[in-house]
């Protein structure tokens, strides 16, 4: 019955695309109009029928000394910069995040808005709070918010900041959308990962969620901080299975609880190994045609 949220989680590439490249290094999937919404950088990227290359004569020296993180970063800033004069961004956060290669090493840092244009892999925490009567916690996302305003969410859950670790991203947002200091956390712990791979209004979305449990306190009173969320109450595990068959979550909040539901041995409906595959990247193979 929910085997639906599996398949939201892994829509292909669309064929459009281009393979975004830094110095040689697989790093993203830019959507078709990025480039021409470029041309004012024309001279520090070139183009070809399947890939937009940045800094391609970096490519030897990056095998050899590593990343120019300092020259990656201050590209990327002109080119989000770019993209955000051109009104191609949704905003602009003021926030900075890692930019990863395909081999898991980071080699600079881009404005959050910037990622999706540009198909770029971000990193997030979620956090599944229950209650020691078998409770979760649940938060209902502010209608101001630019994606999945008003639905449902777990209680903690955000991006993970450049240079930070999963770890310190929990504590930040836990305060941020749930007013919890890291000393509520002491029962925290990870229960999985997964990745989300589908096509948003920005551009193509790959996404890396680190999932974690934990029991708050029996007089636990979570409450926001930020202004982002409208309210929080605990449901029962039958109440939240009825929602996510109604789809009232966000997809990766959604995915969030059913690792944190399997882990304790509620039968989902779906086949473990199905979602232990989420966490594993698509094929090349998985290309909209």
């Amino acid at each position: 019955m929910l085997d639906f949220l599996l398949d939201r989680a892994r829509v292909p590439v669309p064929s459009s695309s281009l393979e975004l490249r830094i110095a040689g290094r697989a790093c993203g999937w830019v959507a078709a109009d990025v480039p021409a919404r470029l041309g004012a950088l024309s001279a520090e990227f070139t183009l070809d029928a399947h890939t937009l290359h940045f800094l391609p004569t970096q490519a030897p020296l990056v095998r050899v000394l590593g990343w120019p993180t300092e020259t990656v970063s201050a590209l990327l800033a002109r080119v989000a910069a770019e993209l955000f004069k051109a009104g191609r961004l949704s905003g602009w956060r003021n926030e900075l995040l890692d930019v990863v290669d395909n081999g898991g090493r980071v080699c600079g840092v881009i404005e959050r808005a910037a990622v999706r244009p540009l198909g770029i892999a971000t990193h997030a925490v979620h956090l599944d709070a229950w209650t020691p009567d078998g409770d979760l916690w649940i938060a209902q996302r502010a209608l101001t918010k630019n994606t999945d305003p008003g639905m449902w969410d777990t209680l903690v859950g955000g991006l993970i900041s450049a240079g930070e670790t999963p770890e310190f991203a929990l504590e930040r947002e836990s305060w941020e959308e749930a007013g919890l200091h890291a000393a509520a956390l002491a029962s925290s712990h990870r229960v999985g990962q997964f990745r989300v791979e589908r096509v948003l209004p920005e551009g193509y979305q790959v996404e890396i969620v680190t999932v974690v449990d934990c029991v708050l306190a029996a007089d636990a009173h979570p409450e926001n901080q930020d202004g982002e969320v409208i309210t929080i109450r605990a449901v029962s595990v039958p109440e939240v299975m009825r929602m996510l068959a109604e789809g009232a979550f966000t997809l990766e909040a959604s995915l969030s609880l059913l690792l944190s539901l399997a882990a304790r041995g509620v039968d989902t409906g779906i086949d473990p190994q199905a979602l232990r595959r989420l966490a594993l990247p698509q094929t090349d193979d998985d290309v909209i045609g």
